[in-house]
């Protein structure tokens, strides 16, 4: 193995890092970006580096606020890109067997559970059926001794992931279903791994209803519903797929980000379509659909969903603004709704300043659309003829406005 020197190792000594995230997450990042620029030159120092790094991390940044989340993704995604580079390193297997010994030894010593995901990864790492034996033949007792009934352990060993994919990768599919059945408690964390063997064994139908009878046991429904995905597409049952799943497996931060991952894993789905099933998934709350509408560029579609269940007035409000003269069509129907919602009291601490701004923007945009400024009064008056909703009413507030 190629002596090197990493400049990344001197700064992840123990308790380097104090109480702020930002300057390790920095420095995790250069180091990830260290070990990627020798990969290409050297792809077995790479993954000696790695080894290197994720021995270091947790004695390193074990003092950092966590509360964020943020130290834990910047972890979350190290491993993510260094576990490939380690598995595709070609080394013999006494050399790998030294750094998934190394490795273990981390995770054993990590008693912030930083680096506890490393176990998920374990039949990769091995990248030889008879290395992941080998490790079979280590974690698997002690599985067995944590599922038997009245364990001292509650039926836990932080080995079982690992374990598990060690079985999944040295082909074991038959014995990882059978070792399964002795969890005393039927987790998804586990039974994941046994909707991975079933599809392996090209039994596709029983790993979807293996995965279905896991719902409700201590998991998030998103992940049964992502993996079902997963064998319908790869069965070529894109509709089925997107009828019972697609929603549900691909929620993202913001609606935006939802309707565009759907709409990446289902080109042939055409992107109205993808929208009003999005809107018809949160009955009475379709309007919080608007904004993703508007920002795909589904302007019928946003207009649609602005006037058939209440939409935040501010978002409204903006999207007038913001298109009174690029479509101001667009923006008139925009505009009207939200004088129609405010009128009816939605909207959160509404002022007479978003009145008055909803207002101004129809009528801008109303000269760029050629319309009779008393046509477009008309229009307001008609939407806002509603029972007043509070002193400051949005007919009030308008009166003068609209007074021919």
């Amino acid at each position: 193995m190629t002596v090197h020197k990493w400049q990344f190792a001197p700064r992840f000594r123990r308790n380097a890092f104090g109480w702020k995230s930002d300057t390790p997450i920095q420095r995790i990042k250069e180091a990830v970006s260290e070990i990627k620029q020798v990969v290409r030159k050297d792809p077995e120092l790479a993954a000696e580096g790695a080894v290197v790094f994720l021995e270091k991390l947790t004695p390193a940044i074990e003092q950092v606020d966590s509360s964020s989340g943020a130290i834990s993704t910047a972890v979350h995604r190290a491993i993510e890109t260094l576990v490939p580079i380690i598995a595709k390193a070609k080394v013999d297997a006494k050399v790998r067997n030294r750094w998934l010994v190394r490795l273990w030894q981390a995770i054993q010593d990590d008693g912030i559970s930083y680096i506890e995901s490393l176990a998920d990864h374990w039949g990769d790492m091995c990248a030889d059926p008879n290395v992941a034996k080998r490790w079979i033949e280590e974690f698997k007792p002690m599985v067995e001794y944590a599922w038997r009934p009245h364990s001292n352990g509650h039926g836990y060993y932080n080995g079982t992931a690992a374990c598990l994919s060690a079985m999944l990768a040295a082909g074991q599919y038959e014995q990882l279903l059978a070792l399964l059945e002795l969890a005393p408690h039927p987790l998804w964390h586990d039974r994941r791994w046994g909707v991975k063997a079933l599809t392996a064994l090209g039994k596709k139908a029983e790993a979807i209803r293996y995965a279905e009878a896991s719902r409700g046991l201590t998991q998030s429904d998103w992940q049964i519903s992502e993996i079902c995905e997963e064998i319908l597409l790869s069965s070529g049952l894109a509709d089925e797929a997107y009828q019972r799943y697609a929603i549900a497996a691909n929620q993202g931060t913001t609606n935006l980000a939802t309707f565009r991952a759907i709409a990446k894993k289902y080109p042939h789905k055409a992107p109205t379509k993808i929208l009003r099933d999005l809107a018809a998934s949160t009955p009475g709350a379709e309007g919080k659909w608007f904004a993703a509408a508007k920002d795909a560029g589904l302007f019928d579609v946003a207009i649609e969903l602005a006037r058939r269940s209440p939409t935040d007035p501010r978002t409204l409000i903006r999207a007038a603004r913001d298109f009174a003269i690029k479509r101001p069509e667009f923006a008139i129907a925009t505009g009207l709704s939200a004088l129609g919602w405010m009128a009816r009291g939605y909207g959160y601490e509404i002022t007479v300043l978003d009145v008055y701004s909803a207002y101004d923007a129809v009528m801008e945009a109303s000269l760029g659309a050629g319309m009779d400024s008393q046509q477009i009064k008309t229009q307001v008056h008609q939407m806002i003829d509603v029972p007043p909703s509070g002193v400051n009413s949005v007919q009030k507030i308008l009166q003068s406005k609209l007074s021919p």
